[in-house]
């Protein structure tokens, strides 16, 4: 049997976009999880070790592989194809946990893509979905693909919950950027969904609605007037921006430098802007600075739009 190790890497994502709740993600460059996978004879997915960002053992992941989303994906992708022999993983963990940056759905696309790799006719890449998602089920609760979409294929994907595992990945301007600044802050993702409030009234959702239509459109059309009236959120960034030290100082900021929009990154503590690409440097130093200057620590990204999703490491 070929025991050599495979490695995939999945980048981190934003999710929600500000317009696009459950609906809308985009991946990034210069973070992500790597996944390593050899074939072994006995069945199932057992995890060798999971290292930390400073490539020690992690102190906070469990090795149990019905605990982990890269092994439950890597698991679910290998009992679809009925093999008989198993999987044993290494997990490196480049995103910080519970970070607003897509950190479990990028365990769970990297150990679907490092599996499929060891199969004998691999699956196409958007095939990998459903697996994926199996393992954000686990970390999450829920079966939505705002991170795990944009970390599997790149880009900025459209992926609402009614579709999955069907998703539409969108044309984006060359002209944009992204950026996102993580800060040495902890936010829990399900304790954030579980806050949300459950009833909204038909105006919020009209307005939420159209700003939706009018940030995809302005996309289409490379309109940055019609994106930047669009990046509204009126119905989760509010509930959620007081639980993030810095937010609205940095979101009031960005506006003035012109960005075309500001918002959380799924339920924070990272922070998103969209802007045009000759401003999005001096962008990602301000926000880190507004940080610094209430003494967190913190890390920044800038991207396109069209970032690569996950692939095999040669």
């Amino acid at each position: 049997m070929d025991n050599k190790y495979v490695t995939a890497f999945a980048p981190a994502s934003i999710g929600n976009l500000a317009v696009g709740f459950d609906m809308l993600g985009l991946a990034i460059e210069g973070a992500g999880d790597r996944v390593s996978v050899r074939k072994v004879s006995e069945k199932g997915v057992s995890i060798k070790e999971i290292y930390d960002l400073n490539g020690d053992p992690h102190p906070d992941l469990s090795k149990n592989s019905n605990e982990n989303t890269a092994s439950i994906a890597a698991q679910a992708l290998w009992q679809s194809q009925n093999r008989q022999d198993g999987l044993e993983m290494l997990i490196y963990k480049g995103i910080p946990l519970q970070s607003g940056m897509g950190s479990s759905a990028a365990s769970a696309v990297a150990g679907a893509v490092a599996a499929n790799a060891l199969l004998d006719i691999p699956l196409p890449i958007k095939e990998l979905m459903p697996y994926a998602l199996e393992g954000e089920k686990f970390a999450s609760g829920g079966i939505h693909a705002d991170n795990v979409a944009p970390s599997l294929v790149g880009g900025m994907v459209f992926c609402p919950p009614v579709y999955l595992p069907m998703i539409t990945s969108i044309k984006v301007p060359k002209n944009i950027s992204s950026v996102l600044v993580h800060p040495e802050l902890i936010v829990n993702t399900a304790e954030s969904r579980n806050g949300l409030a459950k009833n909204y009234s038909m105006s919020q959702w009209l307005e939420q609605q159209s700003y939706l239509a009018g940030f995809l459109l302005g996309l289409q059309n490379n309109d940055l007037g019609l994106i930047k009236s669009s990046m509204h959120d009126v119905i989760i960034e509010p509930q959620r921006a007081s639980s993030v030290v810095c937010f609205n100082d940095i979101k009031s900021s960005a506006i003035e430098m012109g960005v075309l929009g500001c918002s959380l990154s799924g339920s924070g503590p990272s922070i998103f802007a969209l802007c045009e690409n000759n401003i999005a440097s001096d962008v990602k130093t301000m926000m880190m600075e507004i940080f610094n200057s209430n003494n967190i620590d913190s890390q920044g990204w800038v991207s396109s739009l069209d970032a690569p999703g996950a692939y095999v490491e040669s």
